[in-house]
């Protein structure tokens, strides 16, 4: 059985994908602590999913799955609306898998502070209604959000602006400051693609 990845979301060529060191956790103990965040959002159903290899009821990968494709997708619906994160960024199953797990446990934690937003958190991972039910995810990985969003520029900005505003989160966010080392990562990522614009 081949992967379900969300249409609309371009998979990692394999050439590209690179090793985390950064991620120590076993798999086994990593699916165990993505399905405790599952249950603590409270959603309606959620499933995760992955390429030929035996899986737990829930879709989560057993402690031994090495499948051929890498990639991992987590699914949930939530009060009616389908959402969904995917991540094939590193050649191992179980990178892939902690990634998406960082991501939703942050997502999460950012719902209880007592900001007031626009719309919820985990609104970047909310699937658009499609004509047959069906839709294309809007979010996946680190990458997912749009680059000037990641830097708080508008989309345009110049070079100058771009630089000033990723030097001040690359402040706030670097590991050694104490800070989150995949926020770091997405703002690296994202100064790289707007000066590359």
């Amino acid at each position: 059985m081949n992967l379900d990845w969300p249409a609309g979301f371009e998979r990692t060529p394999a050439a590209e994908r690179e090793r985390n060191r950064s991620f120590e956790a076993a798999l086994g103990a990593t699916t165990k602590e993505l399905a405790t965040e599952m249950s603590r959002m409270d959603v309606d159903e959620w499933r995760g999913e992955i390429a030929n290899a035996h899986t737990k009821s829930n879709g989560l990968p057993l402690h031994n799955a090495s499948p051929d494709d890498p990639g991992f997708v987590l699914r949930w619906v939530d009060d009616g609306e389908q959402f969904a994160v995917a991540c094939d960024a590193s050649p191992r199953l179980r990178d892939n898998v902690r990634t998406v797990l960082k991501w939703v446990h942050e997502t999460r934690m950012r719902g209880q502070r007592p900001v007031q937003t626009g719309d919820s958190e985990f609104a970047a991972a909310r699937l658009p209604p499609g004509d047959n039910g069906d839709g294309d995810v809007v979010a996946g990985t680190a990458t997912s959000q749009p680059a000037h969003e990641v830097l708080g520029v508008a989309p345009d900005a110049s070079a100058n602006v771009v630089e000033s505003a990723a030097r001040a989160r690359k402040a706030e966010t670097h590991p050694d400051n104490g800070g989150d080392r995949d926020e770091f990562q997405r703002v690296v990522e994202a100064e790289e693609v707007m000066l590359d614009e």
